[in-house]
């Protein structure tokens, strides 16, 4: 079995994937193939790979690859990980719109930085699903890199390639609920379903009992902690927890960092992701250090999926993951029935799957708690509008992805709009494509 990670360079990341695979005592044995256009952190990330199989007593063969298509060659399970301009791109995402007033958190999904990124990352993903036609046609595509939605609604509607897109928030949303309640979270059973970063729980149960009620009480009683006050506030209002953190939803709505002292108040974190990327490029410097000093690292198991779906399929040990895929995949033979009913059929939904030897296998939930659906709604807008400014080679459309950005909204005036949208595009032309006057073919 061929397993090859693209945007290996991403060393914290690989290192925790790699443990998550060799963990598994039928993955011991596996060829694990690396590949970045980064030489220097593919080095890296390979003496990694050979540092976590001899901790974990595994055998795979490695192989580090800058050169994309040799990488690819004959995979079973691509991973993609990629982050294009890095966190150069990032500082722009944030720089940029400052300057409009305009203050995010992480900007990474939907909204001005979820567009940018889109636009940046779009191309280069199809380019690794055209080689993946050519060199393993037969693979599967796992996709961790943002904006998650986009990515998987851009492979679909261009190449219809199989992809699922993998996110832990979810898990981990399940994971502080079950610490929040006091349940143990092997024992906790939730059903969520939504998009991606904009997901709902809408079943919690330990053991069969309803948890919602002693959530509920939770809530009421304010012992939410300070680092969770936003989705507190939008639980009470909408009925239903969401699954993503508290710092993604306060920039996911204009009811929170635009409301005066709300935000200082609500403990919203603005700019927290340039702090982590920050902290990104310490840690890689900190790991090469540790390598070259023989320093041991740990070694946990991560709870990210793309391990326990190619460990379910290798095996045909069924397991539960949460899944990004096209609403219009039919599930069971459903004659066509969207995933999430109340949601438009060619959106990225985020859901329930289950995963066996016969591949990936999503749940159909119905439709959302209309207030649900509807508070989403925009941020599958800014999926069609940004996929299909791509597709199209269309600017006048990525103005209109980022008009759908709910702190734009209640900020900026139009021609605002239009002068941001240029000066971002104008900023990381090197990452941009040519139809953007950028420099990518």
């Amino acid at each position: 079995m061929r397993i090859v990670l693209v945007g290996a360079g991403s060393v914290e990341f690989t290192r925790n994937l790699l443990g998550d695979f060799l963990s598994y005592p039928e993955l011991r044995d596996v060829e694990l193939v690396l590949h970045d256009i980064d030489p220097d952190r593919l080095a890296t990330a390979e003496r990694m790979a050979h540092w976590t199989a001899d901790a974990l007593g595994a055998r795979p063969r490695i192989s580090a690859h800058l050169e994309r298509r040799a990488a690819l060659e004959d995979a079973d399970f691509v991973v993609d990980t990629i982050q294009v301009g890095g966190a150069r791109a990032t500082q722009i995402d944030f720089d940029v719109p400052a300057r409009y007033g305009l203050r995010y958190t992480i900007n990474d999904t939907i909204g001005v930085g979820g567009v940018m990124r889109g636009l940046r990352s779009i191309p280069v993903v199809l380019g690794i699903v055209d080689d993946m036609a050519d060199v393993c046609p037969d693979a599967l595509f796992l996709n961790y890199t943002n904006p998650m939605a986009m990515l998987v609604r851009a492979v679909d509607d261009d190449a219809g390639f199989p992809t699922v897109g993998l996110c832990h928030s979810v898990y981990w949303t399940v994971h502080r609920l079950a610490g929040y309640l006091d349940v143990p979270f092997e024992e906790v059973d939730a059903l969520s379903a939504g998009v991606n970063h904009l997901a709902w729980v809408l079943r919690l149960e330990h053991r069969g009992r309803d948890l919602y009620p002693d959530l509920a009480e939770f809530v009421e009683e304010r012992r939410v902690p300070d680092d969770d006050l936003v989705r507190a506030e939008l639980y009470r209002r909408f009925g239903w927890y969401p699954t993503e953190s508290s710092e993604h939803h306060a920039e996911y709505s204009p009811w929170f960092i635009p409301k005066g002292d709300l935000a200082k108040e609500l403990n919203v974190p603005i700019g927290e992701y340039l702090q982590r990327v920050a902290n990104h490029l310490d840690e890689y410097a900190e790991t090469k250090r540790r390598l070259d000093a023989a320093e041991p690292f740990e070694i946990e198991r991560s709870g990210e999926y793309a391990a326990v779906i190619v460990h379910a399929i290798a095996t045909g040990e069924p397991a539960r993951i949460v899944a990004n895929l096209p609403n219009h995949v039919d599930p069971g033979g459903l004659g066509g029935a969207a995933l999430i009913s109340n949601l438009p059929a060619d959106a990225c939904v985020e859901v329930p799957a289950l995963v066996d030897g016969l591949g990936v296998h999503p749940t159909s939930v119905g439709p959302l708690p209309e207030q649900c659906a509807a508070y989403i709604g925009h941020a599958v807008d800014c999926q069609a509008l940004t996929v299909a400014a791509v597709a199209r080679q269309d600017r006048d459309l990525v103005y209109h992805a980022v008009m759908t950005d709910p702190l734009v909204q209640a900020q900026l005036t139009l021609d605002e709009v239009w002068r941001m949208t240029d000066e971002l595009i104008e900023a990381e032309a090197e990452w941009m494509p040519t139809w953007l006057d950028g420099a990518v073919e």
